[in-house]
């Protein structure tokens, strides 16, 4: 079993940033791709953010490209999501995810957090 701890989540104003970590335990992060959705009430769970196994390649959701960045430090087996320019829309619950693929389909993951609540205010 892989065990995920999301951290970093807390209350903001439109604009500012938050850094989102994941820690993870039970196997090292070389061992899967790593991502990050979100879920705001009454909606379904979201995409957010892809890193690969090796750490080379990136992806993001329409949404978040060009503010969010994901990186991972594997000795430290942390995940992170730095969340800049932060809008109203982008609060939600944000899961980390691990797997042998982390794609737009959340079926597709395999191990969850329990999730870190980001609210931006207006």
């Amino acid at each position: 079993q892989v065990q995920l701890e999301e951290t970093g989540g807390g209350l903001v104003q439109a604009g500012d940033s938050l850094r989102l970590s994941c820690v993870a335990s039970g196997r090292h992060l070389n061992a899967y791709s790593m991502g990050w959705f979100r879920q705001a009430p009454g909606k379904e769970r979201e995409w957010v953010s892809t890193i690969s196994r090796s750490g080379g390649g990136t992806y993001y959701a329409d949404s978040v490209k060009g503010r969010f960045t994901i990186s991972k430090d594997n000795a430290k087996n942390t995940v992170f999501l730095q969340m800049n320019s932060l809008k109203p829309e982008d609060t939600a619950v944000y899961y980390c995810a691990a797997g042998p693929v982390v794609t737009r389909e959340p079926r597709h993951t395999t191990y969850w957090g329990r999730g870190t609540q980001v609210t931006v205010s207006s």
